[in-house]
């Protein structure tokens, strides 16, 4: 008896297993963060939240 080989479906085979290792490398990468200034970011939410203060009025709840 001979031996055959299933040619598609080894290739398609392999390929799921490539893209699968290639999702998981993805995932797993992370960005790099160099130089973040908390101080401007904490100033830039206050300011945010000041403007959204202004723009919805408060409700009274008698």
């Amino acid at each position: 008896m001979a031996v055959t080989r299933l040619k598609r479906k080894d290739m398609r085979n392999r390929t799921k297993a490539n893209n699968r290792i290639q999702t998981i490398k993805q995932m797993t990468k992370t960005p790099i963060i160099k130089n973040v200034d908390v101080e401007a970011i904490k100033q830039n939410l206050q300011l945010r939240q000041a403007k959204l203060n202004l723009r919805l009025p408060k409700l009274n709840s008698t």
